[in-house]
């Protein structure tokens, strides 16, 4: 477990992350990361947009199910 503190920056609050914590994110300043909640009340922090992994899922099963008709449009 890595504790954090909530600080003052401006009209808002924020936590300073560790670096060993940026580098386990793979992130870098500037880039969005994403705060998730559990269906337990938990939250998560991630690089990762779930609502786009969602879009692209289903972009895979258009493609997937429309690929013949794809493929003859790209000719």
């Amino acid at each position: 477990m890595i504790e954090v503190k909530v600080r003052k920056f401006g009209n808002s609050l924020g936590v300073v992350l560790p670096k060993e914590v940026i580098n386990r994110l793979n992130t870098r300043d500037g880039e969005q990361l994403f705060l998730v909640e559990g269906p337990d009340g938990t939250y998560q922090l991630t690089p990762y947009d779930p609502a786009f992994e969602r879009k692209m899922t289903k972009a895979d099963d258009i493609l997937h199910r429309y690929r013949n008709t794809l493929h003859v449009l790209a000719k």
